[in-house]
């Protein structure tokens, strides 16, 4: 049972882990609940009726989709972003203004994962086919060139597979308290430790269920967000918050968001994705974050080897070589900084921009200032869509070309006639 524990082998911790598990399972199934005490009930969620636009991808299978900003036609940027874990479509990145993506051109396109939302199932999904999706999904939307992808919390997991599987179609990465894989071998024992300190005891226990016992994962999804009543992102995905997102996750916009971003999300009522995900997010990924970025090998001669000793010659690398920039609250709880410690070790071409007092929710989720400073570092000075010439007038302008060549033709003929 020890091998349980990401972090050590203490057999002391390990029974701890096991009694917690049990306990918190009969907690679950109801037994030893003697409180009588009246309680308001939640309300129930609604869930409006179907209304995505969706593709269909080669396999058959149908993903829905959403588009914010400029027409595909006038875009100077495209970023696509995967959602994360009980979250859909609807979230893109939350409460971005519409003005701001006109005012730099940009296309944002976020779309429902296999099985959530209006997304039909995928059970045999994984990394490498989440981000073919996302390739897909960019063919069947006009996106001819290189598109963005964002990042954030656990839909990190997919806008990393797209850098890994399909890097020649990605342009850059925006990645907002990006997660890793706890168990990831490259990560060290140090930095396993301080990621785990930061969660709390029940976030902790539903890694390890993801991890080694995935079939009692339904149990708490059915008796929280797949229960059909509302509920509050803290208790729901068992996170520990700072002031700063303590006060957003109060605030009527994010309650209004919430509850409609959850809806759209738990829409097919199935527990079946939501394993797949939290399976996905604490297996082996098919790749480490190493692989992203990789130092060029090269046979060196003996000479070769030994100059190499002793100058500073520059790394040539393979891999994603396109920007990848990281925002990362210091405050931030539920994926902690020692996350992009690891992550900036692994991929050393990534830029971090740390974020005093934010925490995982407060700097991503509706700051009109935090989207523009954004926008600004990754396309700097914004200017707005592309203005193509209508295709009327492009029709036109041709047309007047093929009437006024044979006139001058003619003219040379006359003259030439005449003489």
């Amino acid at each position: 049972m020890n091998e349980y524990l990401p972090e050590d082998r203490d057999p002391v911790r390990c029974w701890v882990v096991v009694a917690a598990v049990a306990i918190v399972t009969l907690l679950v199934l109801g037994v030893g609940s003697f409180d009588d005490t009246p309680v308001e009930q939640p309300k129930k969620l609604f869930i409006s009726p179907p209304s995505a636009k969706t593709v269909q991808l080669p396999d058959g299978r149908h993903l829905a989709y959403v588009e914010q900003g400029v027409s595909a036609e006038r875009a100077r940027f495209s970023l696509i972003a995967p959602h994360s874990f009980l979250s859909s479509r609807l979230a893109g990145i939350p409460g971005i203004n519409p003005s701001l993506l006109e005012e730099f051109g940009a296309r944002l396109v976020t779309y429902d994962l296999p099985g959530f939302g209006e997304s039909d199932p995928h059970p045999g999904r994984n990394l490498n086919s989440s981000a073919h999706d996302m390739l897909h999904l960019a063919g069947a939307l006009g996106i001819v060139d290189k598109f963005w992808v964002v990042g954030y919390s656990t839909g990190s997991m997919h806008a990393w597979s797209a850098l890994r599987y399909i890097p020649d179609r990605v342009a850059g990465a925006a990645m907002f308290a990006p997660m890793a894989n706890p168990y990831d071998s490259k990560m060290t024992k140090d930095e396993r430790s301080k990621t785990w300190e930061r969660w709390s005891t029940k976030r902790k226990l539903m890694h390890i269920l993801a991890r080694r016992f995935p079939s009692l994962l339904p149990l708490f999804y059915h008796r929280s967000f797949l229960s059909g009543k509302q509920g509050q992102p803290e208790s729901w995905l068992s996170l520990s918050l700072g002031k700063k997102d303590k006060t957003l996750l109060e605030g009527p916009m994010f309650n209004a968001f919430w509850e409609k971003d959850v809806a759209e999300s738990v829409r097919q009522g199935d527990s079946r994705p939501f394993v797949e995900e939290a399976v996905m997010q604490v297996s082996d990924w098919g790749f480490s974050l190493s692989d992203i970025q990789m130092q060029k090998k090269e046979d060196l001669s003996l000479f070769e080897l030994i100059k190499s000793l002793f100058s500073q010659a520059e790394r040539e690398w393979v891999g994603f070589l396109g920007p990848i920039h990281i925002w990362q609250g210091m405050d931030d709880r539920v994926v902690p900084p020692s996350v992009t410690e690891y992550v900036r070790r692994v991929v050393p071409g990534a830029t971090v921009h740390k974020l005093l007092d934010e925490g995982h929710f407060s700097y991503f989720c509706f700051c009109d200032e935090c989207h523009r400073q954004i926008f600004s570092t990754l396309f700097g000075i914004p200017q707005g869509p592309i203005n193509r010439l209508p295709e009327s007038i492009e029709v036109a302008s041709e047309l007047t070309v093929e009437a006024t060549v044979p006139d001058k033709v003619k003219e040379e003929q006359d003259i030439s006639g005449l003489a």
